[in-house]
């Protein structure tokens, strides 16, 4: 009984002891951006062929697609680098009004996906991808390889925003600006590739000249919100 007794009053002490107050604070968030330098690209080439039957048209594919994997290994892209990213058949057909769909023949895509980090060395493989017989190409864009490159000026910048922003409101209220009591991350910075397409490109002249790229930057955007406590 007097083990229960004990216990009883301990829990009454306990609870009857006053809540501490939570501190008043302001939450914010900040915005910090970092500028790179894109390290890798990447572009999709393709050829397109069409012939009166399905195995013409792939033969002949067949033949030119494999002229141009072999040139851009010849000219450094590595058989890591390059991706077979599609490959499609369609029927060419007359719909002239009033007659039945008439087959013309057969259309074959089959294109590759370059991946390279040497950013110098764009420009001279889309140039020799052209003059083995691409015919369509798209997607030529720039990236940042690492997202981790420039993640910690990025996210104090962010910070530091953060908190000049919360200053500014502490002084509007006349307080002082205290702790930060929580912070959390807005997420995995996005950056935006800036594309460039070149569509429709014939190989049908006797030289190709190198096509001119410019990789430009990357902006990186980091976000933060904090609580910080005031005084």
């Amino acid at each position: 009984m007097k083990t229960f007794l004990a216990t009883i009053f301990i829990a009454t002490a306990a609870f009857a002891q006053p809540m501490m107050p939570m501190p008043e604070s302001v939450s914010v968030s900040g915005t910090g951006r970092v500028t790179l330098v894109p390290d890798r690209f990447t572009f999709t080439a393709g050829v397109q062929t069409n012939a009166p039957t399905v195995d013409a048209a792939v033969n002949e594919n067949n033949e030119r697609v494999a002229r141009v994997v072999a040139a851009l290994k010849a000219a450094g892209a590595k058989p890591e680098e390059m991706q077979t990213s599609g490959f499609s058949i369609y029927p060419q057909q007359d719909f002239t009004q009033g007659q039945l769909p008439r087959l013309l023949g057969y259309q074959v895509n089959n294109s590759v996906t370059v991946r390279k980090k040497e950013i110098a060395s764009a420009s001279k493989l889309l140039q020799v991808a052209i003059a083995a017989g691409v015919n369509t190409a798209s997607g030529l864009n720039f990236e940042v390889s690492d997202p981790t490159r420039g993640r910690d000026q990025g996210l104090k910048a962010a910070f530091d925003d953060a908190r000049a922003k919360a200053a500014l409101l502490a002084q509007a209220a006349g307080r002082t600006l205290g702790r930060a009591m929580h912070i959390t991350e807005g997420g995995e910075p996005a950056p935006q590739p800036r594309p460039m397409m070149a569509r429709g490109v014939m190989a049908a002249q006797a030289a190709v000249s190198e096509v001119p790229v410019e990789s430009g930057t990357q902006e990186m955007t980091f976000t933060v919100s904090v609580t910080f406590e005031l005084k």
